[in-house]
């Protein structure tokens, strides 16, 4: 069965600064869930970014193609790869106080196009807000761009997941899977529901039993 095409969630958020280039950037996050770091290739180029990732557990090809509002500058460009999404921080070649009016040249809305509001800062609270310096440092050079894979040169590859297949983790760490329990044995410490309602049978005996010890009764006078 062949694969399908999928177009990833992309969040973005950024940062400007006329003194310091790297804290000029933009931050893009692409969701691309159980996507090894192997199947992934990147193209980034001054004005765009081109993503493909494969994912076998999910049995789709996340494509996504970014032509941005500005230039970046690659070189000076970070990435980081997690068993969950891929992470970049792009630096703005210009360098310049103002926020870019958007991520895209076009100024079309698209739908897999999102803000981070975890991470977005006003312009005017970026003092207020600094970056985050470890997590920025665990960020790794861009691999050879156009090469076809992100390769062992990007830092912090698999995030220290070792690759965790998060869709096989459940609802929460340590919980089993409800579709797995045979709910048959539910009961078999007699907390089952079942065992408090008891069949419409011994309701009729329980009813006969009442009515036996009324029609009794008399008898009891009687000997007496």
């Amino acid at each position: 069965m062949s694969s399908t095409q999928t177009t990833p969630e992309v969040l973005w958020a950024q940062r400007s600064n006329t003194s310091a280039p790297e804290k000029n950037y933009i931050h893009l996050t692409i969701s691309v869930p159980d996507v090894p770091a192997s199947s992934i290739k990147i193209d980034l180029k001054p004005t765009s970014l081109t993503f493909t990732g494969h994912s076998d557990t999910k049995k789709t090809t996340y494509h996504v193609e970014l032509l941005f509002y500005g230039e970046i500058d690659v070189e000076n460009s970070k990435t980081n790869h997690t068993a969950r999404d891929v992470e970049f921080v792009l630096r703005k070649k210009e360098v310049k106080e103002e926020y870019w009016p958007r991520l895209l040249k076009d100024s079309k809305k698209v739908h897999f196009l999102k803000t981070n509001f975890d991470k977005w800062v006003d312009e005017d609270e970026q003092e207020e807000k600094p970056d985050d310096a470890d997590y920025m440092n665990n960020m790794g050079g861009m691999p050879g761009m156009g090469m076809g894979g992100m390769g062992g040169g990007m830092g912090g590859e698999d995030g220290g997941f070792g690759g965790i297949d998060f869709s096989k983790l459940g609802g929460g760490a340590g919980m089993p899977d409800l579709g797995d329990m045979d709910m048959s044995s539910a009961g078999a410490d007699g907390e089952d529901s079942d065992d408090e309602m008891p069949p419409l049978e011994d309701e009729d005996e329980a009813k006969e039993a009442t009515s036996g010890e009324a029609k009794e009764a008399p008898k009891i006078e009687e000997v007496a």
